[in-house]
């Protein structure tokens, strides 16, 4: 059985996806996953088992484009027995549509009936996690998601890992906080920078190093962190932020002996590569979309006017962030205790 997923675009969520990979694994061990994404998403999938293949999308989040969705549709006919679409728009739907792809399946979205045959109408209430909403589509309409649900899991390769390290000159001869303090959603995603940096001196007295990581518009954010560091400690700080692809931030994020990150798509990796995770969440909740890790601390304050899911404060205070205090997230790093992480040769 070949089957087509069309995937997200974000970074979360195409690691959260891999859920929907090891359900259709179980149900069918022998079927052969491929993934139509963009680009970006490759070095993710390339690290899931599951995954045979992934297709390169051109398109940006958005853009019709109808007879390029129409080339590639006609480029992949005859060679799937079912898609399974992940984002819930009419656009996404045209490919598989185009390809004739037999059983096409997703949730009741935006005016997709006739493009999809197996539609299906989302329960919010039945499904409150966007894993159960992915692990769904997996099984036919209205069946019980079977227990423990999967979780994300990420495989390294050590000589890719190696060769990130050697790339940056950096070593594992102390823990490594890795802190990711970006989050492509908006501010009220991100944790103050004096917060990040009070985090990075309690570790970094205690003879670990930290490195940051991000986009590139995350890079004056990290310095922002870094120059709060006194003279002797700001050297133990190493920003990645915008210098490394997704492939390297993989890969460097597994030699963390902890993490911590705003809810963000870096978040999710952390969690999928197992590493001890202390997840910040401000304007977000985590009961839709939690990392999913044995190591978790998730912190927050919850106060009136949170979960707001905006992405700047309407009253501009970013108060759910700013009076959550640096000494929360050090506390939950010392319950779990990350060890560093060995390398061998």
């Amino acid at each position: 059985m070949n089957i087509l997923i069309i995937g997200p675009s974000w970074v979360g969520d195409m690691v959260m996806a891999q859920t929907l990979f090891q359900c259709l694994r179980q149900r069918h061990p022998d079927c052969a996953i491929d993934v139509l994404a963009p680009d970006w998403s490759r070095p993710i999938l390339e690290r899931m088992p599951e995954v045979r293949q992934a297709l390169s999308f051109p398109l940006g989040h958005g853009v019709l484009e109808l007879a390029t969705r129409r080339r590639i549709g006609k480029s992949l006919a005859g060679r799937y027995d079912q898609a399974i679409l992940l984002p819930n728009s009419m656009k996404s739907a045209l490919v598989p549509f185009f390809a004739g792809i037999p059983l096409r399946t997703g949730w009741k979205g935006e005016m997709r009936y006739g493009l999809l045959n197996d539609v299906r109408k989302l329960d919010k209430a039945r499904y409150p996690l966007m894993i159960e909403r992915f692990m769904a589509l997996a099984y036919p309409a209205g069946a019980e998601l079977p227990q423990p649900y999967p979780r994300p899991s990420l495989q390294i390769d050590p000589a890719t890992r190696d060769a990130a390290l050697a790339h940056f000159g950096l070593s594992l001869d102390r823990p490594v906080l890795a802190l990711c303090p970006g989050a492509e959603f908006g501010e009220a995603k991100r944790w103050p920078s004096e917060h990040y940096a009070k985090v990075a001196e309690a570790k970094i007295r205690e003879g670990w190093q930290v490195w940051l990581f991000g986009s590139k518009k995350d890079h004056p954010v990290g310095e922002d962190i870094r120059s709060r560091l006194i003279p002797g400690l700001r050297e133990e700080a190493v920003n990645l932020s915008g210098e490394t692809s997704l492939a390297q931030v993989i890969d460097l994020l597994s030699c963390a002996a902890s993490v911590v990150s705003n809810d963000s798509g870096l978040m999710h990796v952390a969690a999928a590569l197992n590493r001890p995770l202390v997840a910040v969440y401000g304007s977000t909740s985590p009961q839709f979309t939690p990392p999913l890790a044995e190591q978790v601390e998730i912190i927050r304050l919850g106060i009136e006017c949170s979960p707001c899911f905006e992405r700047t404060c309407r009253f501009g205070h970013y108060n759910c962030l700013v009076q959550l205090e640096p000494r929360v997230a050090v506390d939950a790093l010392q319950r779990l205790a990350g060890e560093p992480v060995e390398v061998m040769p």
